[in-house]
């Protein structure tokens, strides 16, 4: 074989040992297979996470993240963090309450009015974890359901940052 070929290759192999580094310490690149989080993220989408966003600090109300099934750890979720650790998340006539608050969180990014599993219910969170739910009330299984409960943050994979598909949606 002659040098060229050998350089090549060698840039190659390279390349994919770095694409992999990559990848299993620095991105996460997911599909999304459902409708749970819509409108804010829809079937389909491809988004990428960021694995270190929490390293050396906490996930915080508001943010999407990456986490494993509890139930499945092949697959992967995404939802949006509620509750904090420590804290009690009430939901009563489709309005959710964090600590006994009169004022329920603002959350106009729900896809449409929540009618499902409207409540009441009461969560109490553990420390350590996280409470989530899907942008789509009405198609998500998330910390309502004793199958997914609280996240613990060593099950979080990272948040997204990033849509990657589809492509007018890029950002």
């Amino acid at each position: 074989m002659s040098k060229e070929v050998v350089k090549w290759i060698l840039a190659f192999a390279a390349a994919v040992i770095f694409a992999a580094l990559i990848q299993k310490f620095v991105l996460l690149n997911i599909k999304i297979p459902t409708a749970s989080m819509e409108n804010t993220i829809c079937a389909g989408d491809r988004l990428f996470g960021f694995r270190p966003s929490y390293r050396n600090k906490e996930p915080q109300r508001g943010d999407i993240i990456i986490f494993k099934s509890p139930d499945n750890e092949t697959m992967d979720y995404v939802k949006r963090v509620i509750g904090l650790p420590g804290e009690t998340v009430d939901i009563r006539d489709a309005h959710v309450y964090i600590d006994g608050a009169d004022t329920p969180l603002t959350e106009d990014y729900l896809k449409e009015e929540w009618t499902k599993d409207t409540g009441p219910y009461t969560f109490e969170v553990p420390e350590g974890s996280y409470f989530v739910m899907g942008d789509n009330r009405n198609a998500s299984t998330d910390s309502r359901e004793a199958s997914v409960g609280a996240i613990p943050k060593e099950n979080i994979k990272g948040k997204v940052f990033f849509r990657l598909y589809p492509f007018e949606n890029m950002g």
